[in-house]
């Protein structure tokens, strides 16, 4: 079975194209792996990359595109609505096929041990491959985000995992993990008022009472004069798309407001798309073998 990775960094830039573009192609240009998407935010102001391949070359690709970001992205310039500590802000590797998640836990230490020796950024180990319990969860590390860590990292409690406690002096700090396959899904909402979509980040969100394995802030979205519900859903099949939009679309009614669109920032899981379709469908006793593409997948012997 050939072996498969996932990898999703994330970067601290969305607005200037030709910077995401120089970084983007040091994976177009590893050899063994293959560029899936990349998706940009203006008003958050960071990119998204999703690639795959082995487990070898997606720790290259993953290298170089840290480095090309350390030489490109200055984070004393930087500003955006998303939590950040980095230029390369966090870097997870996810099991898919033929791998283990243990494969992936001594793939991200490998890589956070090269990033900080090679480049000078000290590096800190979330997800499965944390080095505490606090640091699985990526929010505790962004405590603060940049300019909070510049502060705070010499602390016992903050130091990073790999590297010398202070911040590279442009490109920050960098998170890197496993962890499974996880869903970005903002919901935007017709209304500019920030508290409303904080109010309603605090409903679904799973540290503040809300639906397990969910994480959800309030972002303003200045171009559209509008506030977004951002969220990562980190076990959909637990907590499922639909039920995390149903819950927002209560909570907008009861605060006068409506769902005027939503978005998947990156790649989604396709049976997370057929639950959600079974869900409003009221489909009964439907199976991934019933979507066309997939039984032709199937009688053509591919995997």
């Amino acid at each position: 079975m050939r072996e498969i990775v996932q990898c999703v960094p994330n970067i601290s830039e969305g607005r200037r194209q030709d910077v995401v573009e120089e970084i983007i192609q040091q994976v177009r240009y590893t050899e063994g792996v293959q560029l899936l998407d990349f998706s940009s935010d203006h008003d958050h102001n960071r990119t998204v990359i999703t690639f795959v391949g082995d487990l070898f070359a997606v720790q290259e690709a993953a290298f170089q595109l840290t480095s090309k970001a350390v030489e490109l992205i200055n984070m004393e310039d930087h500003q955006g609505a998303h939590p950040r500590i980095g230029a390369v802000d966090v870097i997870p590797f996810i099991p898919i096929q033929g791998v283990t998640m243990k494969d992936c836990v001594e793939g991200a230490k490998e890589l956070g041990k090269r990033i900080n020796r090679a480049l000078q950024v000290p590096v800190y180990l979330y997800g499965e491959a944390a080095s505490r319990p606090e640091r699985k969860n990526l929010s505790n590390i962004r405590k603060g985000q940049y300019e909070g860590l510049k502060k705070t990292i010499k602390n016992v409690n903050r130091c990073p995992d790999f590297g010398e406690p202070r911040l590279h002096p442009t490109a920050g700090a960098v998170v890197v993990g496993a962890r499974m396959p996880l869903i970005a899904f903002n919901v935007n909402l017709g209304t500019h008022k920030k508290e409303i979509a904080d109010h309603i980040a605090r409903a679904v969100r799973e540290s503040s009472g809300g639906f397990k394995n969910v994480k959800g802030m309030g972002v303003v979205l200045e171009e559209r004069g509008q506030v977004q519900v951002s969220m990562n859903l980190e076990n959909y099949p637990i907590t499922p798309i639909y039920r995390v939009l149903e819950m927002i679309r209560q909570e907008a009614a009861r605060c006068g407001v409506s769902i005027v669109g939503t978005e998947i920032v990156g790649l989604v899981p396709q049976q997370a798309l057929i639950d959600t379709a079974a869900w409003y469908l009221q489909l009964e006793s439907f199976e991934p073998s019933q979507v066309l593409e997939n039984r032709l997948r199937s009688s053509a012997g591919g995997d």
